[in-house]
Formats: C-alpha cells, sequence, structure tokens
C-alpha cells in the first residue's frame, strides 16, 4: 500500500492504517529502503482523506533496533547515499510533525535509534512491559539529527535530555512513562494502541485534527529551530574516525 517497500507494511482497517516495521529477523533495524520508505510514507497518509488514524508498531520481537550496522558503514563511504540519507531524515522527521492524523505507537519491543524517534514523535504512546527506549547515536559517533533529542526537550527536563543523549541509556517502559514519553505502559501494546485508534475515529474528524495542528505547531517550531544545524553536524559525523573505527569494531563483532 502506498508503494512501500517490503520492509514497511501498511494495512487498512476501514479508516485506520496499520503501519508495521517489517524486517523481524534484523529486530526491524534500518537500511535504506526501510528510512526512504518512511519519508515517502507521512505525507501519503496525510492525503489520504479516507485515513482517520494511524497505528504504528515493529514486526516481530522489536519495534526497532535502530541502524542497520552494515547500512551504517556503507553511510560513513558513501557521499551520495549518505547525502539522500541525510535528506530523507529531515523528512521522516517534518513528515510526521506535520502528519494530518494521529499517530498511535505500539511499542512491542527495544525502540533504539530511529526507532526512539518514531515513538518520540508519535502523538499518543503505550509501551509493552519489558520494552526500552534508547539513542545511542553519540556512542556510535554521531549526532542524533533524527533523534530524541530534537523533541525530548518539550516532553522532558533538559537536563534528563541531554543525559539520555550524552550516553544513550536504555530507558524503561515505567520510566519512559513517569517521565512523559509514554503513556501508558501495557501487556498488550498493539491491542491497546488499536483501541485508542478506533476511538480516535469516533471523536470528531475536524476537532481532532486542528487540536493536533495546534499541539504540534509547538513541536514544528521547535524542530524547525535545530534541524538543518542537526542534519548538517550529522553529516560530518559520518565523516568522522570516531564513527568509523566504532562501526568498524561493532560490524567485526556481529560477525
Amino acid at each position: 500500500m502506498y508503494g512501500m517497500p517490503d520492509e514497511i507494511e501498511v494495512r487498512a482497517e476501514g479508516p485506520l492504517r496499520i503501519v508495521t516495521l517489517n524486517r523481524p529477523s534484523k529486530y526491524n533495524a534500518v537500511n535504506d529502503p526501510l528510512h526512504a520508505g518512511l519519508a515517502r510514507l507521512w505525507p501519503q497518509l496525510s492525503a489520504d482523506r479516507e485515513v482517520r488514524a494511524v497505528v504504528l508498531t515493529g514486526a516481530g520481537k522489536a519495534f526497532s533496533a535502530g541502524g542497520d550496522l552494515d547500512y551504517l558503514a556503507e553511510l560513513g563511504q558513501d557521499a551520495e547515499l549518505r547525502a539522500k540519507t541525510i535528506a530523507d531524515g529531515r523528512e521522516i522527521v517534518l513528515g510526521m510533525a506535520r502528519c494530518r492524523v494521529p499517530v498511535v505507537a505500539a511499542v512491542n519491543g527495544p525502540a533504539v535509534g530511529l526507532g526512539c524517534s518514531l515513538v518520540a514523535l508519535s502523538d499518543v504512546v503505550y509501551m509493552g512491559e519489558g520494552t526500552y527506549l534508547a539513542d545511542p547515536h553519540v556512542q556510535v559517533g554521531l549526532v542524533a539529527a533524527d533523534g530524541g533529542p530534537l523533541t525530548w526537550p518539550l516532553q522532558i527536563s533538559l537536563l534528563h535530555a541531554k543525559e539520555f543523549a550524552f550516553f544513550g541509556e536504555r530507558i524503561p517502559a515505567e520510566r519512559a512513562r513517569e517521565l512523559g514519553l509514554a503513556n501508558h505502559v501495557v501487556a498488550d501494546p498493539l491491542a491497546e494502541a488499536l483501541t485508542c485508534a478506533k476511538r480516535l475515529v469516533e471523536q470528531p474528524q475536524k476537532a481532532v485534527e486542528a487540536t493536533k495542528r495546534l499541539l504540534n505547531i509547538h513541536l514544528e517550531r521547535a524542530v524547525l529551530a535545530s534541524l538543518d544545524y542537526a542534519m548538517s553536524a550529522e553529516e560530518m559525523t559520518f565523516q568522522s574516525d570516531d564513527f568509523r573505527a566504532n562501526i568498524a569494531r561493532m560490524t567485526a563483532g556481529k560477525s
């Protein structure tokens, strides 16, 4: 649906769209097709006038494990792919911030890196028991241009945002809820997210969408204030010795 790659499954249930990150054997780690597909997805969802709400989740045991190591290594070497990826990252962030309809995240497993960002950009978040958020961009050697630090200062204290960004520590589900990074911690996040989305569909459509836009104006302004700097800084760190050394070490450890 919507011409998405195999890495993104979009299923229609009446006015709902269930979007599933679909690389379960890789814990939904982000490769180029998945990343590029997400950049195209949100404007298409907004343009589809039949859509009233979206549920976003991951296939298998993870929401998303973050960047695929092979993809990250390629980004360190391929300037053209790197420029495309940076542009796609910008579109993912703005596309979610500007998406017409509410997005309900069903965090069914670890949400790391871009996975963490997708959760932070959602409108209502259900996290499964035992799941966690983490943004390890800095540990890899990158600036978190499309990561949690773009949005966390609107959701939690600036001090907490800095600590989580600097160290990439896991934020367990219950801690995320206490801080304001999640709405609910539940046994079955997909079932609860679907229930929430169906409730949203029952609300007056124009009022829901205008209220989301009203609230997300604050989010969009905050993002736009730092996004271009963040993207430029991330592109530079893709070319750093620290990043390349870290990826070489992590790739060697994987084999």
